[in-house]
């Protein structure tokens, strides 16, 4: 069910969700966070599929604040649409369009719309400042995520957001790294008793999860870290693979697809799933640990200062 409210107010948006709750019985109490969605028309409603999709794991109310309208200096007003029901997953969504004064007073709009003792959750899916705790929204919420692989320039993006890094903050680019990391790391394992010498990562030179994946590895084994742009003469795309010397021996995992194959001296070449993630993929995870991401931080210093 879609319902539309337009020059409305977000108490009457409240009290609508709570008409809509009495008479079509839907239920709320399972609501485990509120999920605060800031993007431009463009990223709208493939950011409410993801959302949709992640809330099938972690049931939320939904608010989406529209940030790119073109009426901005119109008179002050709200327009809402609220989505329950089969046009919302698991959960109830929010769709805020804020025209005027009301468009700078997100923080505002939004608070009375918050499930009650439920933790927060804010996620700029397209361009936005590098600073999230500074944002409005960011303010209220425990847990901050951005995507810099949507940023103009995601290497300056990075540097941004390592200086102004705060406990709870998140990104996809790091999230999406999450498969890479773990089988690297399971990988490695059979090398603990040699140090690394090099190691290079096949990837596109600005891609965000290229230079935090090899931030993190140059972390890892305390040695350089080089990027190599392509593979067998062709540029890539994203990231295609890793390769780690140990004195004589090497480490390498090549991705196609949706698999890699991981290739080690002295032993059978192996087959791993290794595919793309999804934003709703990346989404669940960081919807799942909403403390502090330590790792992320320190690999974000760590870039900052290498």
């Amino acid at each position: 069910m879609i319902v539309n409210m337009e020059r409305t107010t977000s108490s009457k948006i409240g009290k609508k969700l709570q008409d809509l709750r009495e008479d079509g019985g839907v239920v709320a109490l399972g609501r485990v966070l509120t999920l605060i969605i800031e993007t431009n028309t463009d990223e709208l409603e493939s950011a409410v599929a993801a959302a949709n999709g992640a809330s099938r794991l972690h049931p939320s109310r939904i608010i989406v604040l529209v940030s790119d309208l073109k009426e901005q200096k119109d008179k002050s007003r709200l327009d809402a649409e609220i989505r329950i029901g089969g046009d919302a997953g698991a959960s109830e969504v929010i769709i805020i369009r804020a025209f005027g004064e009301a468009h700078g007073n997100t923080e505002s709009i939004v608070t009375g719309l918050l499930l009650p003792d439920a933790p927060v959750v804010t996620w700029w899916p397209s361009e936005c400042q590098a600073n999230p705790v500074a944002n409005p929204i960011g303010k209220i919420a425990s847990r901050r995520i951005t995507d810099s692989g949507n940023q103009a320039v995601p290497r300056q993006f990075l540097a941004e957001l390592a200086k102004n890094y705060e406990p709870g903050d998140g990104d996809l680019a790091w999230t999406r790294l999450t498969l890479w990391r773990s089988q690297l790391a399971a990988a490695m394992d059979g090398y603990r008793d040699r140090d690394a010498t090099s190691a290079e990562v096949i990837g596109a030179t600005e891609s965000p999860s290229t230079i935090l994946l090899v931030s993190w590895l140059a972390m890892t084994l305390g040695v350089e870290v080089k990027v190599v742009p392509d593979f067998q003469g062709e540029s890539v795309q994203g990231i295609t693979g890793v390769r780690i010397l140990f004195d004589t021996e090497t480490l390498s995992v090549i991705r196609s697809g949706g698999s890699a194959t991981i290739v080690q001296s002295g032993l059978p070449d192996s087959s791993i799933l290794l595919a793309k993630r999804s934003d709703q993929d990346c989404l669940i995870e960081d919807m799942r640990f909403l403390g502090e991401d330590i790792i992320y931080g320190e690999v974000l210093a760590f870039g900052k200062n290498s």
